[in-house]
């Protein structure tokens, strides 16, 4: 199992809280740190949500090795255009290590607050689809150009990426979302999915990429989630203790460890969070994003990543 670091500014990290998190996530040499692209989220008082493409590009500069990923860009914020521009320009400042990823958007909340349109989901699917196929041409990923309902661009924009610069497509639907994948990215990220519904979701994006003539093993499959453990029980009570201290939803330790159990993700002393991600692994997964949501204590991390890696 790969690994990486899954963050969530908008609920309160500034960019110089990122730059601790993506550099410590450097230096125990984890593959790729990733951040969310929310413009808010309700109820929070923290800093302010930052600009995805911003703060990935001042870590472009300010780290040296580690892959940069957003998850997921919501289609309903951007132009594709903007997209491929930013992305491409951020691949080429970091020296190839940017990773895109591109959603329908979620949350009707941060679209209200900000006087953004937000379609109905079957449109959103729609143009995320279109704005994935726009991408690809844009980014030199398929010759030609791209002419759709929503979207069009006559060829490849310039920078061209200066990587390979891999599109993600992720979410927890179970047919269109791993299809749209399987057809159109580099990566599958499963979130919000309970472990006995991961076989499924493969199946469908590997099968989605046959039928599109690809090459169904050159898709990688990752999932974004939360974990928790120790060493031994008592100092996963200890972990988990703090995790529910710095919560931002303000859960309890003991329903924190429901949730994550009942997700079937990484939660208990060593040997019971590594036959959890053992499990993923046998389902299909290759890359695990941790995602944490409250402060983040690079100790606890550190001791979390050591266990689940060993």
């Amino acid at each position: 199992m790969r690994f990486g670091l899954m963050t969530e500014p908008q609920l309160g990290m500034t960019y110089d809280d990122l730059l601790r998190s993506a550099r410590f996530a450097e230096s125990i040499g984890l593959e790729v740190f990733a951040r969310s692209d929310h413009y808010g989220f309700m109820g929070f008082d923290g800093p302010p949500a930052t600009d995805a493409f911003a703060t990935l590009a001042g870590l472009a500069r300010d780290t040296e090795r580690i892959a940069l990923c957003v998850l997921m860009s919501p289609i309903t914020f951007r132009h594709p255009a903007v997209i491929a521009k930013s992305a491409a320009t951020i691949d080429e400042m970091s020296g190839g290590r940017m990773r895109l990823g591109v959603g329908t958007g979620w949350l009707e909340h941060e679209h209200t607050v900000f006087g953004l349109p937000f379609p109905d989901r079957e449109e959103r699917f729609s143009r995320l689809e279109e704005a994935l196929a726009y991408l690809r041409a844009a980014l030199g990923r398929e010759k030609g150009g791209f002419s759709g309902r929503y979207y069009s661009v006559e060829g490849p924009a310039r920078p061209a990426p200066t990587g390979r610069l891999p599109i993600v497509v992720g979410g927890s639907g179970a047919r269109r979302t791993p299809r749209l994948a399987g057809r159109l990215a580099d990566e599958y990220n499963i979130t919000a999915v309970r472990a006995d519904g991961v076989p499924e979701r493969v199946a469908e994006a590997r099968q989605a990429a046959v039928a599109a003539g690809r090459d169904p093993d050159a898709l990688l499959i990752s999932m974004m989630g939360p974990a928790a453990t120790g060493p031994d029980e008592v100092a996963f009570r200890r972990n988990i203790e703090a995790i529910a201290a710095t919560d931002p939803f303000h859960r309890p330790a003991d329903l924190i460890v429901e949730q994550l159990t009942d997700l079937g993700l990484p939660v208990g002393a060593g040997p019971q969070a590594r036959d959890a991600l053992d499990r993923l692994a046998s389902a299909g997964v290759q890359l695990f994003y941790l995602q944490h949501f409250g402060a983040l204590d690079f100790g606890l991390l550190e001791e979390m990543f050591g266990i689940l890696d060993s």
